[in-house]
């Protein structure tokens, strides 16, 4: 369904986007971030799931601005070894860059916008949501929130989390719900990174919830 294009950001920097278009004329654009592995099949599988669902989505390479670009990573060993490092080569501000110049092409199509983002990229829709002109932003296990959230939001949020996740404690889920008045916030009896079938950490009826709760967000904000 999708096809790879080349986008520049605000600071001239040049970076790979997966592009997935609805059947018909799109009921608003959704930008969907990446985890820490690349914009590898799963991440392409879910972008082309809310084109089927009618979203013009596009997932921006975000690893494009390492040392590695065209970045795919697996779930496992030195692939989650190779993600954390990639990671760790530039900052948020920069993320934000490139999620805003996606996010332009689809207000340039008269679209609104919404953010979508799993782990790593949880965090970076977080603060899409909270820094860039969108209309809806959508936080799947973002772990990396507690440090900004100080920060206002200026959209509708929507997160999921997971109760049995490790990595986030219960207490900061409860702390950004508090802190966070335009957000509704969802705990499920899953661990993290249940949304991912290519994981095993996967839950099916879980994420199809979560899903269903995403897509009622987005028909509220976006179409």
């Amino acid at each position: 369904m999708g096809e790879h294009l080349t986008l520049t950001a605000s600071d001239g920097h040049s970076f790979g986007v997966y592009r997935a278009d609805p059947a018909g004329t799109p009921k608003g654009g959704v930008v969907v971030v990446q985890e820490i592995f690349g914009v590898n099949q799963h991440i392409r599988e879910v972008t082309d799931g809310y084109a089927a669902d009618g979203y013009l989505a596009m997932a921006p390479a975000l690893y494009d601005r390492s040392s590695t670009r065209d970045a795919v990573l697996g779930y496992t060993g030195d692939d989650v070894t190779a993600g954390l490092a990639l990671r760790g080569e530039f900052s948020w501000d920069d993320s934000m860059q490139d999620v805003e110049a996606t996010a332009q092409v689809m207000r340039d199509a008269g679209l609104k916008v919404g953010t979508v983002g799993y782990c790593w990229g949880g965090t970076i829709s977080y603060l899409a949501g909270c820094r860039l002109d969108v209309q809806a932003a959508v936080v799947y296990y973002g772990g990396q929130i507690m440090p900004y959230i100080g920060e206002s939001g200026r959209c509708p949020m929507l997160m999921h989390f997971g109760e049995h996740d490790h990595g986030i404690p219960l207490d900061d889920v409860r702390q950004i719900d508090a802190a966070h008045g335009e957000a509704t916030v969802h705990i499920y009896d899953a661990d993290h990174g249940f949304n991912c079938d290519h994981r095993g950490q996967h839950d099916a009826a879980v994420a199809a919830l979560a899903r269903e709760r995403t897509l009622e967000f987005y028909a509220r904000h976006l179409t």
